[in-house]
Order: structure tokens, then sequence, then C-alpha cells
């Protein structure tokens, strides 16, 4: 038969155990604190928003961006899609990286929304965008020991390049709901996301598409009604949440169709993008790398996971649930997973 503890002993116990409870409240107390703490940060004013000045051969204008959390090794500055999308899809962040300790920057890239829209059409290029984003980087201190770039979709585009260009300055890279390859991309939208369709439905929107009538309401109807809700974002469009219907809301058109086109099926006409393709540079990328793809995403997700193995340092996130915006539709899972590459990497685990 086994006997009680002397109460002494039982009382030490007890003791001991809210001590340890007590430390681990005021360690937990203060990491919030530490996170939360805006006091020496220039930004404190202005609840962590700047403008940072870009200068380019057209002239310096302002982009804006703005800080939320304090964590000096864990710093993700944010790529919005598009091109001509902006930072405000990406809000639902807030519901998982403050929690995870992660600082993190939204970002409007130039002609974007809350930053400068120069009336210059010469501007929007990917040369352009790699030295802004080099430039928002040193205005922001990121560096090598602390810097993740985030790049979603045409973001993804624009991470890659950066990344093959200044990975020095990298801790790891992000690319979401992206493939390496344009005309990858124009042949998966073809073979396998058009026939997806209703035949009829991908009859009349090839139609319109030929004739070049994209904006006919009609065609707009026929892409928010069976391509949106299926491949963009799986809910109906009366339930997007609000800030993805504010981005979309916000887009700057003549970006998004001087470098994208018009279409929604791959990329038509002269677009600027239409023959980018970085496949075969993947290698020379040695920093740490997390690729991200949807189940039923724009993109080709085997092509998604096919460039994780192709960098040096990669890995891939799949999101069963996901569209082309997994971090809403898959939600749980891309930050889970995301959440989980920068910790690995901040720790050396990766």
């Amino acid at each position: 038969m086994k006997h009680p503890l002397p109460i002494k002993k039982l009382f030490s116990l007890m003791a001991l155990a809210l001590l340890l409870l007590l430390g681990a409240c005021r360690t937990e107390t203060g990491s919030t604190a530490r996170y939360l703490d805006y006091s020496q940060k220039k930004d404190r004013l202005s609840g962590g928003i700047r403008m940072i000045p870009v200068s380019t051969p057209k002239g310096t204008f302002n982009v804006w961006t703005k800080r939320v959390g304090n964590n000096p090794h864990m710093k993700v500055l944010l790529l919005h899609g598009g091109p001509g999308a902006n930072h405000a899809y990406f809000e639902c962040t807030d519901s998982y990286f403050p929690a995870a300790g992660i600082e993190y920057y939204y970002y409007d890239q130039l002609g974007s929304m809350n930053s400068d829209n120069p009336a210059d059409t010469s501007l929007w290029n990917i040369e352009h965008f790699v030295e802004e984003v080099e430039q928002v980087r040193q205005a922001l201190g990121l560096n090598k020991d602390n810097f993740y770039l985030l790049g979603h979709s045409w973001g993804g585009i624009l991470a890659m390049e950066y990344a093959l260009k200044y990975q020095q300055n990298l801790k790891g890279l992000i690319i979401s709901n992206m493939v390496s390859s344009i005309p990858q991309y124009m042949e998966y939208a073809e073979k396998v996301l058009g026939p997806q369709l209703p035949p009829e439905v991908l009859k009349e929107i090839k139609a319109l598409e030929k004739a070049g009538d994209y904006g006919n309401p009609r065609y707009l109807q026929l892409i928010e009604s069976y391509y949106y809700p299926e491949h963009v974002l799986r809910m109906p469009l009366a339930q997007w949440p609000e800030p993805v219907v504010r981005s979309f809301k916000y887009m700057n058109s003549q970006i998004y169709v001087m470098m994208q086109g018009p279409s929604e099926f791959g990329i038509a006409g002269d677009a600027t993008l239409k023959n980018w393709d970085r496949s075969k540079d993947l290698g020379k990328l040695t920093v740490p790398v997390l690729t991200i793809g949807g189940a039923y995403d724009t993109m080709d997700p085997k092509h998604m996971e096919w460039m994780a193995g192709e960098v040096q340092r990669g890995r891939y996130l799949f999101c069963p649930r996901g569209s082309h915006m997994s971090m809403y539709d898959d939600q749980e899972t891309y930050y889970r997973g995301l959440i989980r590459f920068i910790k690995d990497v901040d720790s050396g685990a990766f």
C-alpha cells in the first residue's frame, strides 16, 4: 500500500509547481511585451507606417510600408501579387504571425494603393521592381540575419528575381502560389484548367478572348461565376473576405494589363511577362526556400513541388483545400506550414 506524502513535502511540491507556472507566465508576458514594444522604433508615431523614398531613372517616388511586431531574428516582407494589386489581401496574416512572434511588413509596390502612382509606364518592369525591393530592404534595415521574403503570385516572380540577384541579403525565401515559368503556366491553363469548365462556358470565354472583348460584362460574369470560385478563392464571391474584395477594388489595372495581360487564362497579347522563365536558374538559389501550392490553384501544384527539389535547400507546402489564395481557403495549413518554415530556419533545424 502506498503511503500518502507528508504534508510538508506536499506543500513544497505545490509551491514549486506554482513558481514554475508563474515563471512561465512572466516569460510569456515578457516575450509579448517585447514583441509589442515600439518605443525605439522610428515608425512609432504612425503605428508602424513608413513612406519610403525609392530612386528611379524617372525620379524619386514614395512607397508605403507598415510594420507589425518586433522580432530581431524573424522579419517578413510581404510582396503582393497582380502586378498592380496591393497589401490588403495579406491582412489575414494578423491572425497568425503575432501569436508566433514574427515581425512582418505590409508593402504596396510603386503604383499600388497607398504608394505613389507615376504616369510613366516605362517603370513597370521586373528590373525596376527588383531594385525597388532592395531599396525598401535597406530602408527597413533587413539583412541576412533576419530577412525573410514572401512573394505571392506576381510577388513570387518578384521574389525569385530578387533572390537571384540579392540572395546574400536573405535568411529565407517563400514562393507562394507561383510557378517558375510563364509558358508552363499558360500550358497548364490551356490543357488542365480550361477543360474543367463546362464546355459551353469555355467556348464562350474563348470566343470573347479571340475577339479581344475582355471589357465585355459577359466575360467578367463568366470568369466570376465559373473560374474565380474554383481556382482563385474557393468561396462564393458574396462570401469573399473583405480584405480580398478591397484588394481587387483598388487594383491598378494599367500595370496588370501591361505586364500580365487582360486574360485570366494565361498571359495574352504583348504582356511583358509573357516569356518569363527562370526554371533553369532555380539551382542557383542557396538560401532556404519554401514553395507553396494549392490543389485547385491557377498554377500547377506539381510544378511548385518540383521547384522545391530544384533549389539547393527547398521544402514544399501543399494545401489540399487551397486555390490561388490558399492563405484563405486552406488557411490553417498555409500558415501552420509557413510559420514552421520560418521558425525552422531561425532555429537552424531546416
